[in-house]
């Protein structure tokens, strides 16, 4: 029992930052699809780029599951 929690404790530190490195690849993704000049309406324009911004505070806060939340919308609006 001891080993497993152990094992559990170990993995949960050492995969935790892991989780943290998708927020500048989505960030990019995004970046990218942006350049790319995406066929959505002024509206939604504003709001994917609203939801990158807000991506971005939230993973420089250290907030990654906001962040990641955020890019998902972002991503959906545009199609990735």
């Amino acid at each position: 029992m001891y080993r497993k929690t152990i094992f559990a404790a170990a993995f949960t530190l050492l995969a935790a930052p892991a989780f943290g490195f998708q927020c500048p690849m989505d960030m990019a993704a995004i970046d990218e699809a942006l350049a790319a000049n995406p066929q959505i309406s002024a509206e939604q324009m504003a709001e994917v780029k609203a939801l990158r911004a807000e991506g971005e505070s939230l993973h420089a806060s250290g907030d990654h599951d906001g962040s990641v939340a955020a890019l998902a919308k972002a991503k959906a609006i545009l199609g990735l």
